[in-house]
């Protein structure tokens, strides 16, 4: 049975995407504020997290980088903010994904859903992905590069690693959406040039001469199928 968090201050919307994700068959643990949300997620192993932006005595903002400290967990934010600079801005301080509120409960319980089964498909997955001096792990969720490890979020080892796979292979940011996501139509694909931005910065990789991750013009990404 996958376990979710739900961390958000106002009662009846905890109760509410806990009832739908016990009835999608999660074990849920709720909590009012950030700081007894950041302790819950210290305290056990979840397989998701559902965490509101505005939260009182730690926003969820803060809560997500505190978590990315220690667990690569999947976490989707709840906010009432709907600007493009709010939503990379989510993306960048380490959430997989996110929801306006008001949003849709089955919405919500899809996308937790997806992420569950895609952090599962990972780990099953075991064989080392190798390009160059780039190494992926999936068993051990391990990325290095000239043999010096590097941590990457649960979303950009998954979008790493869907590209390893098939190196040379143009993924367009719908196809890679899709693959990390599972629902490409609700996302917007701009998310993923920001992913793929932080995977470039923690890889060293240079967008303008790249190594591993290479931008195809008016198409895509793809690993540069000769990688040193």
């Amino acid at each position: 049975m996958p376990k979710a968090l739900v961390v958000d201050d106002e009662a009846n919307i905890r109760e509410l995407v806990s009832v739908y994700l016990t009835a999608a068959g999660f074990e849920v643990d709720q909590a009012g504020d950030g700081p007894t949300g950041l302790a819950l997620a210290q305290a056990a192993r979840f397989d998701v997290i559902v965490l509101d932006i505005m939260l009182p005595l730690m926003d969820g903002a803060e809560v997500c980088r505190r978590v990315r400290a220690f667990s690569d967990v999947p976490v989707i934010m709840l906010t009432a903010r709907d600007t493009d600079l709010d939503k990379v801005a989510l993306l960048e301080g380490g959430a997989d994904d996110y929801l306006t509120k008001p949003f849709s409960p089955p919405e919500l319980v899809a996308r937790a859903r997806a992420l569950v089964r895609r952090a599962q498909s990972t780990s099953r997955r075991v064989e080392r992905l190798v390009a160059g001096g780039l190494e992926l792990d999936p068993a051990t969720h391990e990325v290095s590069v000239d043999g010096k490890n590097t941590e990457l979020t649960a979303k950009e080892f998954q979008l790493l690693e869907t590209m390893l796979r098939e190196p040379g292979v143009v993924f367009t940011r719908e196809s890679l959406l899709d693959a990390a996501w599972g629902f490409s139509d609700y996302l917007d694909v701009r998310g993923i040039d920001v992913h793929i931005r932080h995977i470039r910065e923690k890889l060293g990789d240079d967008a303008n001469h790249p190594r591993f991750v290479e931008t195809v013009r008016g198409v895509g990404y793809r690993i540069v199928k000769d990688a040193q």
